[in-house]
């Protein structure tokens, strides 16, 4: 069984996007990456309106071990942030696939190489 949410599609970069509603699909990190990175202490999100590229880094996310690149897992355009993130970035390790979510962006998962869960779990494992 997986340990990420089966609803969801993954990128290697270890972010997540959800089937899109409408045409507006949200994203996030995984916990494996929120894990990875420590506590989370500073995310920096593209701006509403900015156009994003699957695979290409968007923003950061600082914690106490490092900076890492925030990469958009899908192409499209960003319609909004998570204030609430920006303003308690600990959401991103309490809760990855909940209130951590980052950005909603409408676009589209042409071009990009996005994984299952059961696949996603299997390229974390090794």
């Amino acid at each position: 069984m997986s340990i990420n949410p089966e609803q969801l599609q993954y990128s290697k970069e270890h972010e997540w996007v959800s089937a899109p509603e409408g045409d507006i699909a949200t994203v996030g990190i995984t916990s494996h990456a929120a894990d990875a990175l420590g506590d989370v202490v500073f995310v920096q999100l593209p701006e509403v309106g900015a156009s994003v590229t699957a695979g290409e880094a968007c923003g950061e996310l600082e914690s106490t071990k490092s900076v890492s690149d925030l990469y958009s897992p899908v192409s499209g355009e960003v319609t909004e942030v998570n204030q609430d993130v920006v303003d308690d970035p600990s959401l991103v390790n309490s809760a990855p696939f909940a209130e951590g979510w980052l950005f909603k962006v409408k676009g589209s998962p042409e071009g990009a190489e996005l994984l299952s869960a059961a696949e996603y779990d299997a390229f974390i494992a090794g």
